[in-house]
C-alpha cells in the first residue's frame, strides 16, 4: 500500500495550497499544459511575471471549467521592478493580466535587488495583501540572510519561499530555516531539467516500475515540499503526476538523499547568496 500523501497544506496565511504544482517557466504558450494539468487533477499553477504568460494562464483557468475558487495561481515580481511603488504596479498589473480579482499567492522572485528595495518591495506585497488583491505572499531564492531581514525589521513572515529544490542541491541550511520559522518550502527544478541519466535515480524508478520523473516528484512530496515540475507537453503533464500509487521506501530515500551536492548541484541561477 501506498504512503497516503496529503494533497494540500495550510498555509500560515489561513489559505489551503494544493502540493503538486505546474511550472510554467520558458513556455510562452502554455494553454495546452495548463488546461492538460487542471483536467487531470492539478490546483496549483505557478507563474510570474518575467514569464510572459500570465494572459494565457487566466485562459486557461476559465476554460478549464474549473471554478476559480478551486485553482491556485502564483505570480512573481522579478528585481527589475522591486520597490514599493513599481510592486504595487505589478501586482495590479498582473491582476489585469490573469483578468482575476485576487492573485492566490505573489512572491517576491528574487533577492537581487539588495536589502533596501527587498524590504520596500515586501512592505508593498503585504499592503496588496490587505488591500485583498493577493492572499498569501512569500518569496523566492531567498536565503537565510533575506529572510533574516525580514525578521528583524519586524515585517509578517513569508508564507512560502520558493528554492530551486532537487536531490542534487537540497539547500539544507535554508529548509531547516523555513521549517523553524513556519516557512512552507515550494520545489523548483524537481526534474533536474531532464537530466535523468543518473544510475541511482535509474535504479530506484526501475525498481518501482516508474519513470525518473515520477520518482524524482514522489521524492519531493515525500520529503514534504511543494514540487512544481514543468513541461510543455500535455502527455508529460499528466505522466508527471501518476506517482500516488507506490511509495518509496525510506531506504531509497536515503539513497536519493546521498546525491546532494549542496549549492554545486544547483541547475538554475540559484541567487540564494545575493548581497
Amino acid at each position: 500500500m501506498a504512503l497516503t500523501l496529503k494533497s494540500s497544506v495550510r498555509l500560515s496565511s489561513g489559505y489551503t495550497m494544493p502540493l503538486l504544482g505546474l511550472g510554467v517557466y520558458q513556455n510562452s504558450d502554455c494553454s495546452p499544459a495548463c488546461l492538460a494539468a487542471l483536467n487531470h487533477g492539478y490546483r496549483l499553477i505557478d507563474s510570474a511575471r518575467v514569464y510572459g504568460n500570465e494572459v494565457d494562464v487566466g485562459r486557461a483557468v476559465r476554460e478549464s471549467g474549473v471554478p476559480r475558487g478551486d485553482v491556485f495561481v502564483t505570480s512573481k515580481v522579478i528585481n527589475s521592478e522591486h520597490g514599493f511603488e513599481s510592486s504595487i504596479r505589478a501586482v495590479d498589473s498582473s491582476l489585469q493580466r490573469f483578468g482575476f480579482d485576487y492573485i492566490d499567492l505573489f512572491l517576491i522572485h528574487d533577492p537581487l535587488s539588495g536589502k533596501q528595495r527587498r524590504l520596500e518591495t515586501w512592505r508593498a506585497l503585504l499592503e496588496a495583501k490587505k488591500a485583498g488583491k493577493l492572499r498569501t505572499v512569500g518569496v523566492s531564492n531567498f536565503g537565510v540572510k533575506h529572510l533574516e531581514e525580514i525578521r528583524e525589521a519586524g515585517l509578517e513572515t513569508p508564507a512560502i519561499n520558493q528554492i530551486e529544490l532537487q536531490p542534487f542541491c537540497q539547500q539544507k541550511d535554508i529548509v531547516e530555516y523555513c521549517n523553524k520559522h513556519g516557512i512552507f518550502v515550494q520545489a523548483y527544478c524537481p526534474l533536474v531539467r531532464g537530466r535523468f541519466d543518473n544510475p541511482v535515480l535509474q535504479e530506484v524508478a526501475k525498481k518501482y516500475n516508474k519513470e525518473v520523473a515520477q520518482v524524482l516528484v514522489r521524492w519531493s512530496l515525500q520529503r514534504g515540499f511543494s514540487p512544481l515540475p514543468k513541461s510543455s507537453q500535455p502527455t508529460r503533464v499528466v505522466s508527471n503526476a501518476d506517482l500516488y500509487d507506490f511509495e518509496i521506501s525510506a531506504e531509497d530515500m536515503a539513497k536519493i538523499d546521498a546525491l546532494d551536492q549542496g549549492k554545486k548541484g544547483a541547475i538554475s541561477w540559484n541567487p540564494v547568496d545575493a548581497d
